[in-house]
């Protein structure tokens, strides 16, 4: 296993450089001059703008600027600075990642308990009234498009039943964020609950299950542990990068609800051009499913004992 994990994350080295070096790239090459729009529709003298790109290191060579990052991350921890305000990019993470870190750890609980529960109830009862009823409901939800469900979220229970607030305060409290996350988990629960029907409704059909009803051994025993940890394989690997997912993707849910995370910072650095700070964002993002998409390798022995790894 120690060797395993080794090995893993010296492969993670070379995916993590050439993901930063393609964000990198693409952010660097879109149309527009930062330092230019700083001035406004004043502009500023072309020597002005010189000076501003040589000390900020927008006149050096794509790759070298890239060399520069880098070396700023691993040696330092220093993600550069916002081109606007001045700020290290390393506060704005501090400020907007604990905000989408709690946003997307409640989409992920209700994801996971409401995914895999339904998902339960309709493989158990494969073809009955619940099991349609499931299949429905989840066909509905993967078929409204998140802005459209995060509208109607709003339109509903805020303006018309007053029952949650529009937009979600500076302070981003738990109770605050219920419904985006009810928004940005939506989605992701409907997959999780239709890939939890399958996989249990095609295990129960299998011979192990059958040997463990011959045996005589408990319903609970039966299902709990036989065919639960055979059916979750698929739904953890969805999960396991379903989590990087939900961060990278609550721009639309954090721009509906005004929510301070990452999904609203990077959009307004898309906006301003602040490629410093949309690549901070984007390699931490980067670093998320690295490591979750290693947990979730490990978590297959754990969930069925056959899997070894050398």
């Amino acid at each position: 296993m120690g060797r395993y994990v080794a090995r893993r994350l010296l492969q993670m080295i070379p995916v993590f450089i050439g993901t930063t070096l393609l964000i990198f790239l693409m952010v660097y090459t879109l149309p527009g001059d930062p330092v230019r729009g700083l001035f406004g529709d004043k502009g500023a003298d072309p020597a002005t703008l010189a000076a501003m790109r040589h000390q900020l290191g927008l006149d050096q060579p794509i790759l070298q600027q890239y060399w520069n990052y880098m070396t700023g991350i691993v040696l330092h921890f220093d993600f550069g600075t916002q081109i606007a305000s001045g700020r290290p990019v390393t506060d704005v993470l501090g400020e907007a990642f604990p905000v989408t870190l709690r946003l997307a750890a409640m989409a992920f609980l209700i994801e996971i308990v409401l995914g895999i529960g339904l998902g339960m109830v309709a493989g158990l009862r494969a073809g009955r009234l619940a099991d349609n009823a499931v299949l429905v409901v989840t066909l509905l939800i993967i078929s409204i498009p998140v802005f459209v469900l995060g509208f109607i979220v709003k339109s509903v229970f805020a303006f018309q039943l007053g029952w949650i607030a529009p937009n979600v305060s500076n302070e981003a409290t738990w109770s605050e964020l219920i419904a985006p996350a009810v928004v940005l988990g939506s989605l992701s629960l409907a997959y999780v609950a239709r890939l939890t029907r399958t996989t249990m409704a095609e295990n129960l059909r299998s011979d192990y299950m059958r040997t463990a009803v011959a045996k005589g051994l408990p319903k609970r025993r039966i299902v709990g542990v036989h065919l639960m940890r055979n059916s979750l394989i698929p739904v953890v690997t969805f999960l396991g990068t379903d989590l990087g997912a939900l961060m990278g993707g609550a721009v639309v849910t954090e721009g509906l609800f005004n929510v301070k995370g990452i999904g609203g910072t990077i959009y307004e650095s898309i906006v301003r051009r602040e490629g410093t700070t949309l690549v901070g964002l984007v390699t931490v993002l980067v670093l998320v499913y690295l490591f979750m998409s290693l947990l979730v390798d490990l978590l297959y022995a754990v969930l069925d004992p056959r899997i070894r790894y050398a």
